[in-house]
């Protein structure tokens, strides 16, 4: 995408802690039965993100009712067990130990948020819980030495590199950046401030939005001070939908680019024409574009269950829901956690249909490094 046709858009548009004592020790049958395996999921339903933890439940329903109405896997139908936390890290903690403790999980999959996956990965480890596609792209959590994580989204990194370069190369180089003033926002800083050394540039303002946004004013007052030729958003969910109508109040033109998380479908909508012209970095196909076949078998099990209203959210937990299902598989009649880890080792660039997983190379479990760009049109989709 060129500088003009990216202006042009816009412009056009604009109108844990916990004492190992406390861990349970869980066999590798918990969770899993003759006719059922339960997967655990801590995730939020309320609060900030609630919009995106909505988007994951429905993206897993509509995988597991497809698969399971073709038998399940290995006879064993795939349910889901899953626990609000409000994106409040300690209640993210709580779940997953009474879901350990409880015994009746197999496997953890996509749990949300940077500082809410911080806290329970010592638990993860400590109990030897596979746990698939954590939802949060922060590489500190990517470099653990963990033997339980496996990711399948691209890391914030990747899409942050990606972001940078593109601005630099449309011959945008004086950048504003919000983060949010959280775990998540401050790594997020930290990736593009370093994008930009490599170019030798540096941000012309920099300001940290609370995850509540009341500082929102001063945050926008701040950024504007620097005359940013376009702002880098590190924000994510409700406080990233008052934050860009914000800024484009006072600067209808002014170029705005986001992570994925930035938005969820709900904060899209929510936004309507004031969030057309957003660019925004994408980590799965477009979930409204049916050119590959992943897409449209998702689409398909999405209309299936009653729902005609695509996006990246429930796109990206349907594939996570389609990788653990095709590792179960592959981990045979006979389920253990070992074997569902060493099936999981065994995905050599496994193709979903226009979108492949591979953990046989990288140390750090990394499924993924897929990042495309797309940029938003008034009804909340991506038009190029």
């Amino acid at each position: 995408m060129s500088r003009r046709r990216f202006l042009s858009i816009g412009s056009k548009l604009a109108a844990v802690s916990l004492a190992p004592a406390l861990i349970r020790t869980a066999s590798a049958q918990e969770g899993v039965s003759a006719k059922t395996v339960t997967i655990g999921c801590s995730c939020a339903l309320s609060g900030p993100l609630g919009g995106f933890g909505v988007a994951v439940k429905v993206g897993a329903d509509a995988a597991m009712a497809q698969i399971n109405a073709k038998g399940g896997v290995q006879g064993r139908q795939i349910e889901l067990q899953m626990l609000d936390d409000g994106y409040v890290p300690q209640r993210t903690a709580d779940n997953v130990k009474k879901m350990i403790g409880d015994g009746n999980v197999f496997a953890l999959m996509s749990c949300m948020g940077t500082p809410n996956n911080a806290a329970i990965l010592p638990m993860v480890e400590a109990s030897s819980m596979p746990y698939l596609a954590p939802l949060t792209g922060a590489s500190s959590l990517r470099n653990t030495g963990t033997r339980n994580v496996f990711h399948v989204r691209a890391s914030y990194t990747d899409e942050t590199q990606r972001l940078v370069q593109k601005l630099l190369g449309m011959g945008i180089k004086d950048l504003g950046v919000v983060y949010l003033d959280n775990a998540f926002g401050k790594e997020l800083l930290a990736d593009a401030t370093a994008a930009m050394a490599v170019k030798g540039v540096q941000p012309v303002a920099q300001a940290a939005l609370a995850t509540d946004g009341k500082n929102l004013s001063e945050v926008v007052a701040k950024i504007m001070a620097g005359k940013p030729a376009a702002v880098l958003l590190g924000t994510a969910g409700s406080a990233s939908v008052a934050l860009i109508e914000a800024l484009k109040k006072v600067s209808p033109m002014m170029p705005l680019v986001g992570q994925s998380v930035t938005l969820s479908a709900l904060d899209q909508k929510n936004l309507g024409a004031m969030g057309s012209g957003l660019a925004l970095s994408m980590v799965f196909p477009d979930a409204n574009r049916a050119k590959t076949p992943v897409v449209r078998d998702y689409q398909a099990a999405m209309r299936a269950i009653g729902k005609d209203e695509f996006s990246q959210g429930s796109l990206e937990s349907y594939i996570n829901t389609r990788v653990l299902a095709e590792a179960l598989e592959r981990a045979g009649r006979d389920l253990t956690r070992t074997k569902l880890r060493t099936a999981l080792l065994s995905f050599d660039r496994f193709d979903l249909g226009g979108f492949s997983v591979d953990y046989s190379k990288a140390a750090s479990f990394v499924g993924s490094r897929y990042v495309d760009l797309g940029v938003l049109g008034a009804n909340g989709r991506f038009i190029g």
